[in-house]
């Protein structure tokens, strides 16, 4: 289980993965060792994020953010939903699926909402080991 609070006052930029003033997270992974899968995980999460009023008033009047603004902000908060399941195929091979649901991105009711889709592959080639002295 794993959770996440943030705040932030909307007048300072801070540069973090994307804009967000306001942030609550909540999720659940988890191995599949009952099942006989030891090196798998399933995991999901709901993050429901926003922005403080004078930085949605902001991105309204035109203003930039270093990821969005196009001056058609009709804020909303956003919300996501992401759950993935992570194999193990074989040694120094792991593929996972993922799946995302995201309603009103980059803060805007007249976006979305969008469904997104990843395959992910992980490759591993060589093991490096280092002698203990």
């Amino acid at each position: 289980m794993f959770g996440r609070l943030g705040w932030n006052d909307g007048k300072t930029e801070s540069f973090v993965f994307t804009a967000i003033d306001r942030l609550a997270t909540g999720g659940a992974s988890l191995k599949l060792s009952a099942w006989g899968r030891s090196k798998d995980t399933v995991a999901s999460e709901l993050t429901v994020s926003g922005l403080s009023a004078v930085h949605a008033e902001y991105l309204a009047q035109g203003g930039l953010d270093f990821l969005i603004g196009d001056g058609r902000l009709r804020y909303g908060p956003e919300a996501s939903w992401e759950t993935y399941y992570s194999a193990r195929l074989r040694q120094g091979l792991t593929t996972s699926l993922d799946a995302q649901y995201v309603v009103n991105p980059a803060y805007n009711r007249d976006r979305g909402p969008v469904w997104i889709v990843s395959l992910r592959v992980h490759v591993e080639i060589g093991k490096k080991t280092f002698a203990r002295p």
